[in-house]
């Protein structure tokens, strides 16, 4: 009887409530109930703490669209302030844990760190986060290539171009103001000195060698301008240049011209402070006035101008010494004794000297001839006769036979330079003359001013 009614109760129990009361579950209907209000009642409620994003905001939808923004289910998506990126997920849910799905952060974007320019620097307001603002600056001597100032923008990249230091300007050199200096007597340049300029760099200071263009000092410079330029590079290819005249003076006298039938030979440049100028005359004449004359400091010639007069030979000197010393430096002498006037070799001497007058002429030569023997003995010089007595002095001073036929070759100097007892050709007489010292450089200055024999 009592299990009978256990099974009616248990029976009725599980119509009532079918699924809601488990045996040994420890729920009652009156419990259940309370729950489904309990939870009800907190969906319409504040249930997560409120969401603050500092630099940023939450848009924040709820299940059912509640009032709190808070309530279990909701779902805030995060945004960050311009300037700030965020840190953690884009979307929190409010949790039955009364926590929010995550954690987030709205943190300040930052831009790389700026190079630092070589050669120079920067600076900034604020660092290298969103907004700062830097100026880049270059040291002294060089210049800023790119934009001065950059900022930091939203896209964490910072403005503008790269910076960099240039050195653009040329290195500096100060050359030597101009140098003036006049030649020294008997000379056509003059010696300069100065110091070699030293350039500076307003960058790193290094600078390449110094490039000269002209002549070096201490050099010797010709009369007139010389421009001298020095160039100086730094390590960046800037060029600097600096320039300045080098002026050499020479003092000249009035040019000097050779007397009428005479020859004139200088030194230096013929009329240059300290020149000498020497003076001779061609056959036949001797010379009158200064032999030599010197250009002189006041731009004056010393001495007296000189003249080429016809050479005047005094035959009635007492010795033959005397007559000799009047062709001293002058002339040369070629003398002809012959026994008699008829001997064959005078004749044929004469012969041949006589077409060939010009070129004695040239050479500075006069014919002395002497003829016949003692007491019955004449000198002659071109149509002048010498005295039997001067004549004979003659002979006996130079060793000449009485008897024979001979030819004796004197130079300027009085010397024997040669004795023929046959007659001599022309061309043996001038080939011997043309040897002597003094004719050398007599040739040389008939050249110059084209004195020859046709």
């Amino acid at each position: 009887m009592a299990s009978c009614c256990l099974r009616l109760a248990a029976l009725l129990a599980l119509t009532a409530c079918p699924g809601r009361a488990y045996q040994g579950s420890g729920y009652s209907p009156l419990e259940d109930d309370e729950d489904v209000y309990a939870r009800n009642r907190y969906k319409e409620t504040p249930w997560c703490s409120p969401i603050k994003v500092k630099h940023g905001y939450a848009n924040c939808r709820t299940p059912q669209g509640e009032y709190y923004k808070n309530v279990l289910g909701t779902r805030c998506d995060i945004r960050c302030q311009k300037g700030y990126e965020l840190h953690g997920p884009q979307q929190l849910i409010c949790q039955s844990s009364k926590r929010w799905s995550g954690k987030v952060l709205c943190k300040q974007k930052r831009c790389p760190t700026l190079s630092m320019p070589t050669n120079g620097g920067f600076k900034c307001l604020d660092g290298a986060y969103f907004g700062s603002r830097c100026e880049y600056y270059c040291s002294p001597g060089y210049q800023l290539k790119g934009d001065r100032i950059v900022t930091c923008m939203d896209n964490k990249v910072w403005s503008g171009r790269p910076a960099s230091c240039v050195d653009t300007e040329p290195p500096r050199i100060q050359c030597p103001s101009v140098k003036e200096k006049t030649a020294e007597p008997n000379k056509l340049t003059a010696r300069v000195f100065w110091d070699t300029p030293e350039g500076r760099d307003t960058a790193d200071g290094i600078l390449t060698d110094v490039i000269l263009k002209g002549l070096p000092p201490g050099s010797h410079f010709p009369e007139g301008d010389h421009k001298i330029q020095y160039t100086v590079y730094d390590r960046a290819e800037n060029k600097g240049t600096c320039k300045f005249l080098v002026k050499v003076r020479v003092r000249r006298c009035v040019k000097l011209n050779a007397p009428d039938n005479g020859y004139i030979k200088c030194s230096g440049d013929g009329n240059n402070y300290g020149a000498t100028c020497e003076f001779s005359c061609i056959g036949g004449y001797e010379l009158q006035g200064s032999p030599a004359r010197v250009c002189q400091y006041n731009l004056g010639w010393s001495g007296v101008e000189p003249t080429c007069a016809p050479m005047n030979i005094n035959v009635n000197v007492r010795t033959a010494a005397a007559l000799l010393d009047q062709f001293y430096e002058k002339r040369r002498l070629l003398i002809i004794s012959t026994p008699t006037a008829a001997n064959f070799f005078y004749r044929m001497q004469l012969g041949m000297l006589q077409p060939a007058q010009c070129g004695l002429d040239l050479r500075h030569v006069t014919v002395v001839e002497l003829v016949g023997v003692f007491p019955a003995q004449i000198g002659r010089i071109g149509v002048k006769l010498l005295p039997p007595s001067l004549a004979l002095q003659l002979r006996l001073l130079l060793r000449i036979p009485h008897y024979n036929f001979n030819i004796v070759v004197m130079d300027k100097h009085g010397m024997d330079k040669e004795r023929y007892p046959f007659p001599a050709t022309p061309a043996e007489l001038f080939a011997l003359i043309d040897n002597f010292p003094l004719r050398k450089e007599e040739m040389k200055l008939q050249a110059e001013i084209g004195q020859s024999c046709p």
